[in-house]
């Protein structure tokens, strides 16, 4: 009888994650592992020194900061992993990461198997094209190649808008931004659908940036956040702490500035409610 009862506790321990107290890891290994997309500026990139930069880099500095006085150390050691698109979420399910850092959207499908922070940005689905063959809106479209990044929420998003405004439009998916551009830059496609944030920091880094152009028109919603594994509320609250802190005393203003304010990009009027909608009290 024993035996019997002994099965079914196994497979209940088993079935849990692997590491739902992050905290308790952070401090054992007296280090924070950050998770971070290399190619996506100027959320997350490496700088030409090979280190990590970025809006999204410097937000998770500050949460490391606030984990090592949750956690009253006198030192904690930041260690940060580069990710993918393909395992950005499964490396930080098994452990490998604690808190990954980047442009990732917020929706409810993924939050099957992982969980996020308060809103970091909003932005939503733009195109970008040359100059010299301009897309002023979406269904300009029509009849042309549209390059999108799979796996991706724009490239979702960038599907059903096609659908539901019946724009006939030939989809080509590659494996990311740089591939997604280079082919724009090849004449393979006559655009590019991504996050509009994401675009400009493309358009930042070309040689010549004005040899682009933006469509105004947005084609869906996409709120980022930092992402977390699932089930562990004490880690999230110091996350979530941390941002609600920076956006209630204005220091987020700062980082804006320093990664979007030199392209030009203000604030739009949603952003900057987010901001103060996010400014949680304690």
């Amino acid at each position: 009888m024993r035996k019997m009862l002994l099965l079914p506790l196994l497979l209940l321990v088993s079935a849990q994650p692997l590491y739902a107290d992050t905290l308790k890891k952070i401090a054992d290994a007296g280090v924070i592992k950050i998770a971070y997309r290399t190619n996506i500026p100027p959320f997350s990139s490496t700088d030409a020194n090979g280190q990590p930069v970025g809006y999204a880099v410097d937000l998770c500095r500050r949460i490391a900061a606030a984990v090592k006085e949750e956690l009253k150390l006198t030192a904690l050691e930041t260690r940060f992993v580069p990710v993918n698109l393909e395992n950005r979420f499964s490396k930080l399910v098994a452990g490998d990461a604690d808190i990954l850092c980047a442009a990732t959207t917020i929706t409810l499908s993924r939050m099957k198997q992982v969980d996020f922070s308060l809103m970091t940005f909003l932005t939503g689905g733009a195109v970008l094209s040359k100059a010299d063959t301009p897309i002023q809106s979406i269904s300009d479209l029509t009849g042309k190649q549209v390059a999108v990044i799979k796996d991706t929420s724009a490239a979702t998003a960038l599907s059903q808008y096609l659908q539901a405004n019946l724009i006939d439009a030939s989809v080509t998916t590659v494996d990311d931004i740089e591939a997604a551009k280079q082919k724009l830059d090849d004449g393979d496609v006559a655009a590019l659908a991504h996050d509009q944030i994401v675009l400009i920091g493309q358009v930042m880094g070309a040689a010549d940036p004005k040899s682009y152009a933006m469509s105004p028109e947005l084609f869906s919603y996409e709120p980022y956040g930092l992402v977390l594994r699932r089930n562990d509320a004490d880690f999230r609250l110091v996350v979530n702490r941390a941002l609600a802190g920076l956006y209630r005393s204005g220091q987020y203003k700062q980082l804006y500035e320093r990664w979007f304010g030199r392209a030009g990009v203000r604030p739009s009027p949603i952003l900057a409610a987010m901001y103060q909608l996010q400014a949680l009290p304690e």
